[in-house]
């Protein structure tokens, strides 16, 4: 780990009930600059996300009163948008899957450490990567997309996207009708390292069709072999619904 490579002075929530974890996670990442916040359960968790608005959560799923699941289910309720990673044991595909439906990423445990700094350091430049000054909004088809705001409207009512489908679907607004292969999204929205593991795009893509209603394809189309090709102007009879 490098001290100098991280700006200094972002916060990092860490919610977790064991104690030497807790204990060694905050130590890393003061250690690289970070401020560090700790909640050893899901309460605690959302007092201290309210009172110290972090730049990053990481957060264990099994705590005792309130699983993580729930606590980031609460806190997108409650307007946090910081990026939220799951560190936890609970391995299962289900798990995960769920995880990522309500987070932007998700680690196993035993981790490594230095995997976990740099995935809190890519959710980070995805939720603050420079927005140019013109065209603050995005459209197509029927969604809407606000870069200043964050927010994000199918048929004029308001979607809740993590921060990962957020940013997947902003670079897919900002080229429209221009076919994008997996590798270019793999490089311009999770950036490190993510090579040779493309299925996570078609996850992603999948979590946003649904969330969308594109549920026949027509917004986000897949171009086999090559890649994905979002229309700025899908049928006439689905930008009615």
């Amino acid at each position: 780990m490098n001290k100098t490579d991280t700006a200094p002075k972002s916060t990092v929530l860490v919610v977790e009930d064991e104690v030497s974890i807790a204990s060694m996670l905050t130590m890393a990442l003061q250690f690289l600059g970070f401020d560090v916040v700790t909640a050893s359960c899901g309460k605690e968790a959302l007092t201290r996300a309210m009172q110290h608005s972090p730049d990053v959560i990481l957060l264990d799923v099994v705590m005792p009163g309130m699983d993580g699941f729930e606590v980031c289910r609460r806190l997108r309720e409650a307007g946090v948008i910081a990026p939220v990673l799951f560190v936890t044991a609970r391995d299962a595909v289900a798990d995960k899957v769920r995880g990522l439906e309500l987070a932007d990423d998700y680690v196993t445990k035993p981790f490594d450490l230095n995997e976990v700094v740099a995935r809190i350091r890519a959710v980070m430049r995805r939720g603050r990567e420079l927005i140019p000054v013109n065209d603050r909004k995005l459209r197509a088809g029927w969604v809407e997309l606000d870069r200043d705001t964050r927010e994000v409207w199918r048929h004029g009512q308001p979607v809740q996207l993590s921060s990962t489908e957020f940013a997947l679907l902003s670079y897919l607004l900002e080229n429209t009708d221009q076919v994008i292969s997996k590798a270019q999204m793999l490089d311009n929205v999770w950036d490190y390292g993510f090579r040779g593991e493309s299925g996570i795009v078609e996850t992603y893509i999948y979590y946003l069709r649904r969330k969308l209603g594109d549920t026949e394809q027509t917004l986000i189309r897949t171009v086999r072999g090559a890649g994905y090709l979002v229309r700025t102007a899908p049928p006439a009879r689905l930008r009615e619904g």
